[in-house]
């Protein structure tokens, strides 16, 4: 089958590091076209991959089977929705908006618009993760203790942007580890949050099964390297996986690949599709600071 022609809409760091080399690196997909509103940064990875650059959003539709999204959660939010109503499908970014009002709309115009979609939490696309899952599964917890800190939001970060030093590790790092509890453990009925989101920020899940997990996040923590993964203990042991990051499972970035683009071809959401999302939203939601 031909390659699905792929839109990139973003051109920062993680549209450079991840994004782009995943849709150029194998035969399934090809990046045709970049769109970002910094022209500049949107010619350099054109360039690189041999793609052109469309003049505005609305011209980038008009030259690609689906779109993948690389830019902040209030622009995806509002461009999302009118390329659903363009008809196309998306490989959106979590958080799906800056808030769950945005996320709650942007995924009524989806479903309106009857277009598939696949979102990207990493971690669910990793071969071990996703054995991780099943093990986990398949035995009885007993609890279960998350963690994703890193330097990324101090300040000269390459990922210090304004939306993640505003809102902090919750919204960013928040929706890969409720994900991951919640697919290992159970689904999760009710969940806290106390600290602080931009320092640090715990949280306290109780799943449909009584069982209860926590998490530490935190974006400005001066590690020298990533914290971050989750164990679960179980009656049958423990057992424990470590998150994909950009320099995590190689093999993720193919599996990603490889299944947007049967999304697409086929017209059928990914499991991981913007219900999810918008439910892991809901989880952010409820979790966040009361003042």
């Amino acid at each position: 089958m031909p390659a699905v022609r792929i839109g990139l809409v973003g051109a920062g760091p993680w549209a450079k590091i991840f994004h782009a080399p995943m849709i150029a690196g194998g035969p399934e997909t090809e990046l045709t076209s970049v769109w970002a509103r910094r022209a500049e940064a949107a010619r350099d990875i054109a360039g690189h991959y041999g793609a052109s650059v469309a003049p505005s959003f609305e011209a980038l539709l008009d030259t690609v089977d689906a779109l993948v999204f690389a830019v902040p959660p209030f622009i995806q939010a509002e461009l999302a929705a009118q390329a659903a109503l363009a008809g196309k499908p998306m490989l959106l970014e979590k958080p799906l908006g800056i808030d769950l009002a945005q996320a709650e709309k942007l995924a009524q115009a989806i479903d309106e618009a009857g277009v598939p979609t696949q979102v990207m939490f990493t971690n669910r696309f990793s071969p071990r993760i996703r054995q991780f899952l099943e093990q986990a599964r398949a035995q009885t917890p007993i609890g279960a203790v998350g963690s994703y800190i890193n330097q990324a939001a101090l300040p000269g970060g390459t990922f210090a942007t304004p939306w993640r030093v505003e809102k902090g590790a919750l919204l960013d790092l928040g929706p890969h580890v409720l994900d991951t509890l919640d697919a290992a453990v159970g689904p999760i009925v009710t969940v806290r949050g106390e600290g602080d989101p931009q320092r640090w920020y715990i949280l306290t899940a109780t799943h449909d099964n009584g069982v209860i997990s926590q998490a530490a996040l935190s974006l400005t923590s001066p590690v020298v390297t990533d914290v971050a993964g989750v164990k679960v203990y179980t009656e049958q042991g423990e057992l424990e996986c470590e998150f994909v990051g950009k320099d995590g499972d190689p093999e993720a970035p193919g599996v990603i690949r490889r299944e947007f683009a049967a999304v697409v071809t086929s017209g059928v959401a990914h499991e991981v599709d913007i219900h999810r999302a918008l439910y892991i939203q809901r989880l952010l939601e409820q979790a966040a600071p009361t003042h």
